[in-house]
């Protein structure tokens, strides 16, 4: 897949733990904490970064697959470690905000595809300020797990754009391996979750060092 150098990109998704807020290092200590609180095995750091992407159940099956009968569980509590234990900051990554208003500015539309769920997508876009900027998400609720192309193809189908005029963007091998699924091209930011090693194993058609670089591709 070549990417559009001729700027005709209508639709440009963002996924957003680890390409729009910096979020990684509490998605790991929390899932570490309720590994621990709950006497199952303590995931490594890398553990938990491999699964960043999926969405919550399917992220839980990876890192515990043979505690099925304590997904409640530790759903329950890493929901409350999150919202009200863990204080490990999350700022949005420098220069984010510059980026999607130029991207706007430029008449391109945005939108997001998040393995977060709809209720912590909706908190974070409030609490961000961001949900000015997109004008359709997808999270975890609606649409199958990444690396399924669901939540690409339904938001092409809802805003009536092809593959071929749009472009996602995310740190995670699973975004990258979404946007293929999806037949769109990809902009991989190796200032994620995962390596560039990874990421590079998809083939994505960009990759992007800093948020700002991805500006040159649109």
């Amino acid at each position: 897949m070549i990417l559009n150098t001729t700027n005709q990109y209508q639709l440009v998704i963002f996924d957003w733990d680890g390409t729009l807020m910096d979020s990684i290092g509490k998605i790991v200590d929390c899932m570490q904490c309720v590994a621990s609180d709950l006497s199952l095995p303590v995931p490594t750091d890398q553990q938990v970064r491999d699964i960043i992407g999926l969405s919550i159940l399917p992220a839980m099956e990876n890192l515990f697959p043979n505690n099925a009968d304590q997904y409640d569980d530790l759903l329950e509590a890493y929901k409350n470690y999150y919202l009200n234990i863990n204080v490990t900051p999350s700022p949005l990554f420098d220069g984010i905000e510059t980026v999607l208003t130029e991207i706007q500015a430029a008449g391109h539309t945005l939108a997001i595809a998040t393995g977060k769920r709809r209720a912590g997508l909706d908190r974070m876009l409030a609490e961000t300020g961001l949900g000015q900027y997109f004008v359709a998400t997808r999270s975890a609720d609606e649409a199958e797990s990444k690396p399924h192309p669901s939540m690409i193809t339904s938001l092409l189908e809802e805003l009536n754009i092809a593959p071929e005029q749009a472009v996602m963007i995310g740190d995670s091998k699973l975004d990258i391996a979404m946007a293929n699924n999806a037949g769109v091209s990809s902009i991989a930011v190796t200032y994620g979750a995962h390596s560039l090693e990874d990421l590079l194993s998809q083939n994505p058609t960009a990759t992007a060092n800093k948020p700002t670089d991805i500006l040159q591709y649109l």
